[in-house]
């Protein structure tokens, strides 16, 4: 089992910076990709950017030039640094890691609001 805390996240004027971070926790071992997604009132939850444990990142278009997501793999810590900020970035902010253990899980945090004011 992993577990995943996040903190970071709360209420920011558009244009404004906020970091998001996440811990995480137990059989950290199998952790490979480590990510962030977030779902909005009434959207599907989506992804915003990955690192993985190769060191290779990915971003959702939506975020790419303005987020930069980074990973300290001695502290099994992700974080998301999330720069001009825009009132369509308000959401729920999620972690996620992605689990081998013979098998393949991804494991959820409990999800942290970002709310970006116009």
């Amino acid at each position: 089992q992993v577990q995943l805390v996040e903190s970071g996240g709360g209420l920011v004027q558009a244009g404004g910076s906020l970091r998001l971070s996440c811990a995480a926790s137990g059989s950290t071992f199998g952790i490979n990709d480590m990510g962030w997604y977030r779902q909005a009132p009434g959207k599907q939850r989506e992804l915003v950017a990955t690192f993985s444990r190769g060191g290779s990142t990915n971003y959702a278009d939506s975020v790419k030039g303005r987020f930069t997501i980074s990973r300290n793999l001695a502290k099994n810590t992700v974080y998301l640094q999330m720069n001009s900020l825009k009132p369509e970035d308000t959401a729920v902010y999620y972690c996620n890691a992605m689990v081998i253990t013979g098998v393949l899980s991804a494991y959820w945090g409990q999800g942290t609001q970002v709310t970006v004011s116009s």
